[in-house]
């Protein structure tokens, strides 16, 4: 009686457990989805008056110091003298300021807020009262448009632009008068492309040389509008870049808030990375640049950046420069022709020498198939089958484990709590059985790596946004919206169990009997494809290990 009491209380106390845990999964999953959603562009009014004084200023030394952090506001730019410019082509919807010719927003056209709302465009760059996104660029120096005092009001000839059908570029001119200095500031926007240029045109008809420096930042708030489970790894959120010692510098806003960072390289670019998506600058990759990553005063406000060099224009004579900013999704493909390592953005962590072979595999399967959650199956079934031998060599291993379970519990049942007689005898077993106890696990953990580097792939991958299965799936990156993935999971996991060896300790069998239980409540919020990756890698497991069990069972009965 004692025993059958002691069994019903472990058993109330795992139930109570697995309860509290699955409730709090559920709270926490409803507080995320009350988290501020990502702003959009027609349901908020346009904070267009940047009165900020966050324009680096040049000084003797060639230092950048932080300016600051509001102006006097007589030197504010009246808001009757500003307007907004919008910009639209097929790849980019954008609205430019001409206080400071700053793009104030953007917009993505071909990536939906939402699945369900293809009329609204995921907003990437955004300056509304709940959030401050923008991309600032300008002139530094001697005769920089930018100081400390004030920013320049540009000019433009329209106020809306629009790349039409059979063009295949777009350019629009901001023009400000500086004396007998006429300064074109040219945005061009190409057909397909998320990269705009931003070049300036000076027509110097002054008797005096003229120079300045180019530079060109991203300010942003430290705001995260990405919803995750309690149970999924956070994707990164902050700053990076690339520097002479590493390729890819990564910032959360606490690093920069804790300390400005300073770099000076050839080319080089920074950007902002978010989930998906990323905004950088790409200055001129033939000249020395300054970058300088730093947070604005006490405000939540962030500022990463560049000063390219001086650049001169001669008395009577025209010159110009320009940097490139690219607002897009994070596409390897196009990353790699923009930069050297502007594709690492796209962060596969550690095993990125893994995991970018693995992409391409997939993104093949999908040219071939034309469906991403099939390529997530076809690359599954071409990993299982490269590891088809060292998973046999596993699948032996535990299957011999599996056949001397009987005589492992008869053991257990005879040397009780004897446990050194117990080892001893079961070390003894597995040498006359001809059993490795880590056999089964060896060749696992061989695998672990590549299945670690695939799970990145499924997280990084934009590719999986709004991509559709079959049927009730109708987005890879999100939750099974009926839940029909994560229980044929926990019913795999029970399965590919019951073909394991059993331990042979009571309290380790029913933590292991829970285990289906506890993962489908942890990937029922998981994204749909990262899902299916793993119920496709149980069912081919189970189906290998089911005809290695059956192999030996037979082998056995024969003799």
């Amino acid at each position: 009686m004692a025993v059958i009491k002691m069994d019903w209380q472990k058993n109330l106390l795992v139930a109570a457990i697995l309860a509290t845990l699955l409730l709090l999964v559920i709270r926490w999953h409803e507080y995320q989805e009350k988290l501020p959603t990502q702003p959009v562009a027609a349901a908020q009014t346009a904070n267009t008056g940047n009165t900020s004084s966050d324009a680096p200023v040049v000084v003797a030394n060639g230092e950048i110091p932080a300016a600051a952090n509001s102006l006097p506001e007589a030197t504010k730019a009246p808001e009757a003298t500003q307007a907004v410019i919008s910009v639209k082509t097929d790849s980019l919807d954008v609205e430019i300021n001409t206080y400071g010719g700053d793009i104030v927003q953007v917009a993505l056209p071909r990536h939906y807020a939402k699945l369900d709302t293809p009329d609204q465009p995921y907003v990437l760059l955004n300056n509304r009262d709940n959030h401050t996104y923008i991309a600032q660029s300008g002139l530094v120096g001697n005769n920089g448009t930018d100081t400390a005092q004030g920013r320049p009001v540009f000019s433009s000839e329209k106020q809306q632009y629009q790349l039409i059908d059979g063009q295949d570029q777009l350019q629009v001119d901001l023009v400000l008068q500086q004396g007998e200095v006429k300064i074109t500031k040219r945005f061009t926007f190409k057909r397909g492309e998320y990269l705009v240029k931003v070049e300036y045109l000076i027509d110097n008809q002054s008797g005096a040389p003229w120079s300045a420096q180019l530079y060109g930042q991203i300010k942003r708030d430290s705001q995260n509008f990405v919803k995750v489970s309690a149970l999924e790894m956070n994707p990164f959120l902050g700053a990076a870049i690339t520097t002479n010692e590493e390729n890819y510098k990564k910032f959360t806003f606490a690093n920069i808030a804790e300390s400005e960072f300073k770099t000076t390289r050839q080319g080089g670019w920074v950007a902002m990375v978010q989930h998906y998506f990323i905004s950088a600058w790409i200055p001129d990759a033939s000249s020395d640049n300054t970058y300088s990553l730093r947070k604005l005063g006490a405000n939540d406000l962030y500022l990463l950046g560049f000063t390219g060099k001086v650049n001169e224009v001669a008395a009577g004579q025209q010159g110009s420069f320009s940097a490139n900013f690219y607002a897009g999704p994070k596409d390897t493909k196009q990353l790699e022709s923009i930069s050297p390592h502007l594709e690492l953005t796209v962060d596969y962590g550690w095993l990125w020498w893994l995991s970018k072979p693995l992409f391409l595999v997939m993104k093949f399967i999908h040219d071939l198939v034309g469906n991403w959650g099939l390529a997530i199956i076809g690359l599954i079934v071409l990993i299982k089958a490269i590891f088809f031998k060292l998973s046999a060599t596993s699948y032996k291993s535990m299957a011999k484990m599996r056949k001397l379970g009987p005589k492992l519990a008869e053991m257990k049942e005879r040397y009780g709590d004897d446990r050194q007689k117990f080892s001893q005898e079961m070390m003894k077993l597995y040498k006359t059985e001809k059993v490795n106890p880590f056999g089964g696990c060896l060749p696992l953990l061989i695998q672990m790596p590549v299945f670690l580097a695939f799970y990145y792939v499924l997280m990084e991958s934009v590719e999986l946004r709004h991509a559709p299965f079959v049927g009730w799936i109708t987005d890879l990156s999100v939750k099974d919206p009926w839940f029909v993935l994560p229980i044929i999971y926990g019913i795999t996991m029970w399965f590919m169990q019951k073909l394991n060896p059993q331990p042979t300790d009571p309290m380790q069998a029913r933590i292991m009997q829970m285990l289906p239980i506890v993962f489908t409540i942890m990937f029922l919020w998981f994204p749909a494809g990262m899902v299916l990756y793993w119920v496709t890698n149980n069912l081919l497991s189970i189906a290998q290990q089911y005809v290695i069990t059956k192999q030996i069972e037979n082998a056995d009965t024969s003799k």
